[in-house]
Formats: structure tokens, C-alpha cells, sequence
């Protein structure tokens, strides 16, 4: 079989392995250069959009928050801001970015939150929308620790 039978996965939808690693990357270069924005030695972004004023989540506890998840091609992911139904789950079952972007938030506080490939689904992926080496742009509010 010749190279050029073969083909190319569309940037539509998921997009391909390479074509998302690259708009990742270039993503979090240019995001990293906007005021503001703030970055952990492991690579996640964020942003204070407000400070909370009660206490921080550890690793053991479980959350109720508000969450806005997209691509960094607007793509939605979940909106319970627009369902207004807030998520609750523990933090050992988040994504290593949202769980570390969730430890440095206050109760009351807002973030946004840029999660790398490494810290979200990496090569894997997720479902029909999260396609591999995916930033995820999280905007979230910390309601209640429990």
C-alpha cells in the first residue's frame, strides 16, 4: 500500500493525535503570555476570576461545583451553570489538572482553569467530543467541600 492511499483523520470532531497536540500547544504558549494567567510547575493554567473567602479542598474530599467545560475550540462539554444543577464528585476521581486546580480554590471562588493533555485524558481521549492531546478550559466555582 502506498503512503498516499493513506488518509488523514479530519481536524473535525475529536481531531487527529498530531493536530490537536499542536493547537495545544500552541494554545498554552499564547495563553500563558495573558495577564493574569497564573501557572503550576506541573503545567496547568489559571485564572482568578474571584476569590472565594472559605476554606481549601485536600485530596480526600468530595466537591459541589459549578462547572463550565469546553475545548479550546469552544466546543461544550458540560454546562451546569446553564442546567443549573451543580456537579459533586470526590477529588481522587477528577482529572489530575481539575483535582489540582480544585486545591488551590477557596470556597466561593471562581477559576478558570486550562488543563494540558498531560494533566486531562492525554493520548486516550474521551467519548465522541474529549479527542487525544486535548486542553480543557474548565470554568468553575467552588460551591461546598464535604
Amino acid at each position: 500500500m502506498s503512503r498516499k492511499n493513506k488518509t488523514k483523520k479530519s481536524p473535525k470532531g475529536k481531531g487527529s493525535q498530531g493536530f490537536n497536540r499542536k493547537n495545544s500547544e500552541k494554545f498554552l504558549n499564547k495563553n500563558r503570555q495573558v495577564p493574569g494567567v497564573q501557572e503550576t510547575d506541573s503545567g496547568l493554567q489559571f485564572l482568578v476570576l474571584e476569590d472565594g473567602d472559605g476554606s481549601n479542598p485536600v485530596a480526600a474530599n468530595s466537591v459541589m461545583v459549578h462547572q463550565r467545560i469546553s475545548l479550546i475550540d469552544g466546543t461544550k462539554i458540560d454546562d451546569t451553570y446553564q442546567k443549573n444543577e451543580p456537579a459533586e464528585f470526590t477529588l481522587a476521581e477528577a482529572l489530575a489538572g481539575y483535582r489540582e486546580g480544585l486545591m488551590l480554590m477557596r470556597v466561593g471562588g471562581r477559576y478558570k482553569l486550562f488543563i494540558p493533555p498531560n494533566l486531562a485524558w492525554g493520548k486516550r481521549g474521551a467519548g465522541k467530543k474529549i479527542g487525544p492531546f486535548a486542553t480543557l478550559i474548565i470554568d468553575v466555582r467552588l460551591l461546598k467541600i464535604f
